[in-house]
């Protein structure tokens, strides 16, 4: 999820003792779904969000590479809404009908009102940042250009809290936030870091949040070498008291270079970041980086509890055996030590990155109950699924976008969307489970 979390239901949990320690599980409660498809069969849907309110709606959102609408000459953002907690969908539409193309899509609920929605994506030649809000659920949107750079920007990331919102977003080797305290109607252009003078290349946000406080948080991964990177990449979390107008910079890890993957793009399986903040104002942040040069990454859970001045000790909270490459992380939080999170790993068939159809990925989650102390047994999310090409009963072939996310509804349900397809180029799909 990449903004903060509102109080939520917690879970009924039991204690069962095992060989003298307490091992935290969620107690018996109604099955979870299985994974949905959302969007169309053909799919070639791409790098989708969720987010959720507190009147029942799941809001999914993703860029589509075959538009659902005739008039539509470029890939456009595709959503689908449910009003009923991710039971039932709406059909999927273009809420934002464009001529020129449209990548990038982020969706946020208010945590403050539970119920404005904010929608983010890039847009055009220049990628124009956009941001979008609606108040009567999805029916209706207003629209706005939120920087006036007019150079390729990238990897936005969209945080909400009240009147205040942030979004961070990369151009030209640089980091900038547009600021709303307006609830969008007037928009300033702050910078978060500036490469220009280091030795880092491009740098990417991944996540973002905003705690009760005011306090503004994003995480960024700071690569030193682009194309084909082959240098340290660097973990990161900017931090802003004064809402957006100043950034302090703090370097929580160090991946070396990602592994290849010679049929995607650029730094594909590279290190990525998801953060949340609960009510509480803990902060937590999930990571995959590795530590050999090209190797496999591991996915690591950190929190912090003075507002991001320093950081737990790295957990390395992926149950898959070594040499597995765990990519694709996603966490959610509530406010009583209620902390979830997802990714994606092949230990059912390493990828070799050639696109051969041998790989085998599958979706993974657990969950905590005492803010990342201790984990709930490992689960596998993903299943296969009849009449699609690259699933198959021990996985599919490539993880399909560049992110998942997920959220936790009112209910304590988690809603989780991530991508499958065949390779890095499609077609894909949108899968959708709740708990």
């Amino acid at each position: 999820m990449r903004s903060g979390s509102r109080p939520r239901l917690s879970l009924v949990v039991v204690l069962v003792v095992v060989l003298g320690t307490f091992l935290v599980l969620p107690a018996a409660a109604s099955p979870a779904s299985a994974p949905t498809r959302l969007g169309t069969t053909a799919g070639d849907d791409w790098e989708p969000s969720v987010a959720t309110d507190d009147f029942g709606h799941v809001y999914a959102f993703w860029t589509h590479y075959n538009p659902v609408c005739f008039s539509c000459s470029a890939h456009l953002e595709t959503m689908q809404i449910s009003s009923d907690g991710g039971a039932t969908w709406s059909a999927p539409f273009v809420p934002f009908p464009s001529s020129t193309s449209q990548d990038d899509p982020q969706i946020v609920v208010d945590p403050v009102d539970g119920r404005t929605v904010y929608a983010s994506y890039m847009q055009g030649s220049k990628s124009s940042q956009y941001v979008a809000k609606s108040t009567d659920f999805g029916k209706t949107w207003h629209t706005m250009l939120v920087e006036p750079l007019q150079k390729g920007t990238d990897k936005d990331v969209l945080a909400v809290h009240g009147k205040d919102v942030y979004l961070v977003f990369n151009a030209v080797m640089k980091i900038y936030a547009s600021v709303s305290h307006d609830g969008g109607q007037t928009w300033s252009l702050n910078q978060v870091v500036s490469n220009t003078n280091s030795k880092l290349g491009w740098s990417l946000p991944g996540g973002g949040a905003v705690d009760s406080k005011g306090n503004v948080y994003f995480s960024w991964e700071g690569f030193t070498q682009n194309g084909k990177p082959s240098g340290p990449v660097y973990v990161y979390v900017s931090t802003s008291t004064d809402g957006g107008a100043t950034w302090t910079v703090t370097k929580v890890d160090t991946s070396q270079a990602p592994p290849i993957c010679s049929t995607c793009g650029w730094a594909y399986w590279g290190p990525g970041t998801s953060m949340a903040v609960d009510a509480n104002d803990q902060l937590y942040l999930l990571y995959n980086l590795n530590s050999v040069k090209f190797g496999p990454n591991r996915v690591y859970f950190v929190r912090s509890s003075d507002a991001g001045a320093t950081w737990s000790q790295r957990l390395d909270v992926s149950l898959a055996p070594q040499g597995a490459n765990n990519v694709f992380p996603a966490v959610a939080a509530t406010g009583s030590g209620d902390v979830r999170i997802a990714w994606t790993d092949d230990r059912n068939g390493h990828d070799d990155g050639l696109a051969d159809g041998t790989a085998r990925w599958n979706e993974y989650y657990r969950t905590s109950l005492n803010g990342g102390s201790s984990w709930s047994r490992e689960r596998q999310i993903s299943q296969q699924a009849s009449g699609y090409s690259y699933s198959f009963p021990d996985g599919f072939n490539e993880p399909y976008g560049d992110y998942q996310e997920m959220d936790i509804d009112p209910m304590g349900r988690t809603q989780l969307v991530w991508g499958e397809g065949p390779s890095y180029n499609g077609p894909g799909n949108v899968w959708h489970w709740r708990s």
